[in-house]
């Protein structure tokens, strides 16, 4: 595969059957073989896009000091601002080229959970840019339920079998600046190739090149969303759930031509996480005599807190 498959949401909710069954085919499709697919008819409105890129850029322009102070110690960088070069993918210790802000979850009648998560990081200087980032995590948290309802039906499992666990889970958006490149970098890239830990990431038309797929044969191929698309990938955690069926594509962000080291790049992924203690046991429907099961019971709190350890964002 040298591309990117497009799918469109509005099939699925037709209301049409063969629309919404020609929606979960060709995902499913996608996500067995190349694990990325670029998705119209999702949530986000041009408005709201245009909004947050705008709050995004006000916030990464802001002297260092300012953005430092909402650097928050000891949470592993799960809420407000993390630095330039802190995260490095697993088994590189170069950190990538870039600094990036967290929203987390908006917890709805759990105070247990209240408790579990960091709380979100309001920015003093920029009142608008803390509603439009929660807009934004809302309607990215909607898209994500009803692909993630369509992945459901292509694994053999009731349509809304994966509602309850990602109802205020702990998922992550993630506004991402990577800064001009001032001196040849030595050994470090925008985003060093990695998988991601979570369910499914969805992410926002990156602005700028970039982006890029490995597929089965080990090419790595573009991926470049067109303006009203999201590109959406498996996760570890969903991979590992359906023994490996729906595939976690590793992919990276390579520097741009010498030309254009002088420019920004800008991307806000959307990681979907489930609640801590979701078990990403391996589904008894993916598991059959050619087949068998690959991966060792665990939860997703417990698969998270080790991989950020890997990434060196907690020790």
């Amino acid at each position: 595969m040298d591309r990117i498959p497009s799918v469109d949401l509005r099939d699925f909710l037709s209301g049409d059957e063969s629309r919404k069954q020609k929606f979960i085919n060709e995902i499913g499709h996608a996500y067995e073989t190349i694990g990325f697919v670029a998705l119209k008819g999702h949530f986000l409105d041009n408005e709201l896009v245009d909004n947050l890129y705008e709050q995004i850029k006000k916030f990464f322009e802001l002297p260092v000091e300012t953005k430092q102070k909402y650097e928050i110690p000891g949470i592993g960088g799960q809420r407000g601002y993390v630095s330039f070069g802190k995260e490095s993918a697993k088994g590189k210790k170069e950190g990538d080229l870039k600094e990036f802000w967290h929203f987390g979850q908006y917890v709805e009648n759990n105070p247990k959970l209240e408790e579990e998560y960091p709380a979100n990081v309001a920015v003093e200087e920029l009142p608008e840019f803390n509603e439009v980032g929660k807009q934004t995590y809302k309607m990215l948290e909607k898209t994500a339920k009803f692909v993630l309802r369509s992945l459901a039906l292509h694994l053999g499992l009731e349509e809304t079998y994966f509602d309850q666990y990602i109802f205020n889970g702990n998922s992550i958006l993630r506004p991402i600046h990577y800064p001009p490149i001032h001196e040849e970098p030595k050994g470090a890239v925008r985003a060093a190739a990695h998988g991601d830990i979570n369910l499914i990431t969805l992410l926002m038309g990156a602005h700028g090149k970039g982006l890029q797929v490995q597929n089965h044969e080990g090419e790595w191929i573009d991926a470049i969303a067109e303006p009203d698309e999201l590109m959406i990938n498996v996760g570890d955690m969903l991979s590992r759930h359906s023994n490996n069926k729906l595939k976690s594509t590793i992919h990276r962000v390579v520097n741009p031509p010498k030309e254009l080291w002088g420019t920004s790049r800008y991307s806000i992924p959307f990681f979907m996480h489930p609640v801590s203690e979701m078990k990403l046991d391996v589904l008894d429907e993916c598991i059959d005599a050619d087949n068998p099961k690959q991966f060792e019971d665990i939860t997703a709190g417990d698969f998270l807190n080790e991989r950020l350890r890997e990434l060196g964002l907690i020790k």
